[in-house]
């Protein structure tokens, strides 16, 4: 029996229908629709490793690899690009620069194994346990206090070279709203195309590592490093990522299976344990850790193909393209002026994921436990708060998330128990009708 089924004439998608994971369009459409894929997650995946000092190859070699990792374990059911995560920037920022790279390659290790283990645990139980311990609100607050936490780091590289950095910022942002469809959803790689283009006007580029690269190589292999006695602080910075992954994992899941068919939902703990191995192998050797990306929930819902091969084909040809030392070169080659613009923006709008987990589930703030589970966590975050006991140290981002967490459980059992009405009362009414004019517009 073939892997995939051949839809309709396997040139167009039938109207009204989309390309299952377990059909495929023709071999050359397929392959096409595949390098869009790539287009779609080098943005953002390159960004990562240039943003921590990791090897770019080797971060674009362990993408390739995980996600033909990834569907080998959901057994090529669900369609997915494993890219680099954002939630890592903060931790391995930190880490790297106290402990070293072998210590925050333990730390993705370390995440990967226990995203893994939440994989098992919901494949055999179910996922609820998880909204009841991350409920929307504490969701949201541990997603954005990530993204805030590094706004130190967006304006030290922004203040470097202020006028490339704001002619990126400026294209991020325009390309965003002057664009539709794809070229809209890649509009942070349109970005710093541009302030790239500017960087070499001002003459704020360096090409030598570029010449001295070969061509053909493999990419630069890295051990994590479990042996050095300040990893295991290093570690405890590391745990609140695996909320962001469990949420991100879940909630493609849920996307791809809301645009195919329901039953894509069974597959949920198969990719929580396809993201930690593939977050796992990564950490190892030297690469960033992994998430499934939206990015490419984007290509899927504007060409309406959802067929997996399309993701071998992008596997493959990140690969490819992470067997060229020349390559990862000129990508580390980007100055700190264009970093400094394009995080600028990206580092916010990770703290609007978070705040758009809040709207989406319309959180009642009007209550004082999610009004502290909020407040607090992020004050943390944007602060950076430390504390320290001998050579164990926890940084702002694993404190910010144990804060939210107790506040919220915690407080709402005081709550309830007193009766104060203190505690989160779920979710807001709607008021009036969703979208559309009123049903009573009022009278002038």
């Amino acid at each position: 029996m073939p892997l995939w089924t051949l839809h309709g004439n396997g040139r167009t998608v039938e109207p009204g229908k989309v390309v299952k994971p377990d059909e495929r369009l023709n071999w050359p459409a397929t392959a096409a629709i595949g390098a869009q894929h790539v287009i779609a997650m080098f943005g953002a995946t390159f960004l990562v490793p240039v943003l921590t000092g990791f090897p770019v190859s080797t971060t674009l070699f362990f993408s390739g690899v995980g996600t033909i990792l990834f569907l080998l374990i959901t057994r090529n059911k669900l369609p997915s690009y494993l890219g680099s995560s954002f939630a890592f920037i903060a931790p391995v920022t930190a880490a790297t620069a106290s402990q070293g790279m072998g210590s925050a390659l333990a730390g993705i290790v370390a995440v990967g194994v226990l995203l893994a283990a939440v994989g098992f645990i919901v494949q055999f139980a179910g996922i609820g346990w998880i909204d009841k311990l991350m409920p929307p609100v504490v969701a949201g607050a541990i997603v954005a206090l990530i993204g805030f936490n590094l706004a130190p780091v967006a304006w030290t590289n922004f203040q470097k070279q202020p006028v490339t950095a704001s002619i990126t910022l400026v294209a991020v942002i325009l390309f965003s709203v002057l664009f539709r469809g794809f070229l809209g959803r890649i509009s942070i790689f349109l970005g710093v195309l541009v302030g790239y283009a500017a960087a070499l006007l001002f003459r704020e580029v360096d090409f030598t590592k570029v010449g001295e690269a070969a061509w053909f190589g493999w990419p630069e292999f890295h051990i994590a490093d479990f042996a050095s006695p300040g990893t295991w602080s290093v570690i405890a910075m590391f745990l609140p990522v695996v909320l962001v992954l469990i949420a991100e994992n879940v909630g493609h899941v849920r996307g791809v299976a809301t645009m195919t068919d329901a039953s894509v939902n069974r597959h949920t703990g198969r990719a929580l344990i396809a993201d930690g191995a593939a977050t796992t192998l990564a950490g190892l050797f030297g690469g960033s850790g992994t998430t499934t990306y939206g990015e490419n929930i984007g290509v899927m819902a504007a060409t309406r193909v959802y067929s997996t091969a399309a993701y071998w084909v992008a596997g493959a040809v990140a690969i490819l393209l992470a067997l060229s030392p020349k390559v990862g070169a000129l990508f580390n080659s980007i100055p700190a002026g264009v970093l400094g613009g394009v995080t600028t923006a990206l580092y916010g709008l990770i703290g609007i994921i978070g705040i758009k987990i809040w709207v989406d589930n319309r959180v009642d703030f009007s209550r004082p436990v999610n009004q502290y589970t909020g407040a607090v966590a992020l004050v943390i975050a944007i602060a950076g708060f430390t504390m320290q006991w001998g050579d164990f140290q926890l940084g702002a981002i694993v404190i910010g998330a144990a804060a939210a967490l107790l506040i919220y459980h915690l407080g709402n059992a005081i709550a309830r128990w007193r009766r104060t009405g203190a505690d989160d009362g779920g979710p807001i009414p709607a008021v009036g009708p969703l979208g559309g004019d009123p049903e009573n517009p009022p009278v002038r």
